[in-house]
């Protein structure tokens, strides 16, 4: 566990089933408390950081419980699509953790 600017303990989620990511997450300086391959959004409280690829249901979730979704952006070209990356990999397509606000209508 963390703890946040105003002194309450919080949560990191890295979500992902892909080795090279957590490799490439660990490489970045990223900690997290928690690695797991799906989110169960219920686990997420407010202040908590869910990382990850999230579909946009489960994205509006962690921000309407208040939790900061930060999302694993990277330009990946039609042909690298649904193969295992490498770190390497990942840093050529431009990985980057994104910060968005998402919220439903």
């Amino acid at each position: 566990m963390n703890i946040n600017l105003w002194g309450k303990k919080m949560a990191v989620y890295f979500v992902t089933r892909h080795a090279g990511a957590k490799e490439w997450a660990m490489l970045q300086g990223v900690a997290c408390d928690v690695c797991v391959p799906h989110l169960d959004p219920v686990l997420v409280k407010e202040g908590d950081v869910v990382i990850g690829t999230l579909p946009i249901n489960l994205a509006a979730i962690v921000c309407e419980q208040g939790g900061r979704y930060l999302h694993l952006s990277l330009q990946l070209p039609l042909d690298a699509r649904g193969k295992e990356l490498s770190p390497a990999d990942l840093v050529k397509y431009g990985a980057k953790l994104e910060e968005f606000v998402v919220r439903r209508k």
